[in-house]
C-alpha cells in the first residue's frame, strides 16, 4: 500500500473517530467554542435556558450597538458588540423562544453560537428545519432592557 494513502486513511479514521468521541461527550459542537465561557454541554446550557423568561414587559432599549450574522449551512449565529464599553450578563434571544446566557461580551470581539447552544424552557434547541422555523428576531436583554440586533443572513 502507497505510504501516503496509509498516512491519508489512518488521518481520516483517527477524524471520524475524534467526531464520534464529541458528539458523545455532550457538547453542542464539534470543536470548542472559542469563548471559554461558552464551552458547556448541551445539558447545561437546557439547563440555564430553562431558568431564563423572555422578558416581554421589559423596557425596551431600541436598536443594540451589535450586529448578528446567522447562517443556515453552519447553523451558526455570529453576534458582535459594537459599542465602545464591554457588556456583562447578556441574554441573547431568538424569536422571543430560544437563549443563550452570555456572561461578557467584550467590545468588537465576535461572540460564535451555534444553533445548538441556543434552547426553549422545554429544553428544544434551537432549529431553523429547513426554513419551517426561520429565524425572525434576534435581541438582546442586558442591564434590564430588551434591545432589538440588526441582522444579516448570509
Amino acid at each position: 500500500m502507497n505510504h501516503r494513502l496509509l498516512v491519508g486513511a489512518v488521518l481520516a479514521l483517527a477524524l471520524i473517530l475524534g467526531a464520534a468521541g464529541c458528539v458523545s461527550d455532550g457538547r453542542p459542537s464539534l470543536l470548542p467554542n472559542p469563548d471559554p465561557n461558552l464551552r458547556k454541554t448541551s445539558a447545561e446550557l437546557a439547563a440555564d435556558a430553562a431558568k431564563r423568561n423572555y422578558e416581554a414587559s421589559a423596557p425596551r432599549g431600541g436598536l443594540a450597538d451589535a450586529r448578528a450574522q446567522y447562517e443556515l449551512m453552519s447553523r451558526r449565529v455570529d453576534i458582535v458588540n459594537l459599542a465602545d464599553a464591554d457588556w456583562d450578563r447578556v441574554e441573547v434571544w431568538i424569536n422571543h423562544t430560544y437563549v443563550v446566557f452570555i456572561p461578557a461580551m467584550q467590545k468588537q470581539e465576535d461572540k460564535k453560537l451555534d444553533f445548538e447552544m441556543f434552547f426553549d424552557r422545554d429544553g428544544h434547541h434551537l432549529d431553523t428545519d429547513g426554513g419551517k422555523n426561520p429565524i425572525k428576531i434576534v435581541e438582546i436583554f442586558r442591564e434590564g432592557k430588551m434591545y432589538a440586533v440588526r441582522t444579516n443572513m448570509e
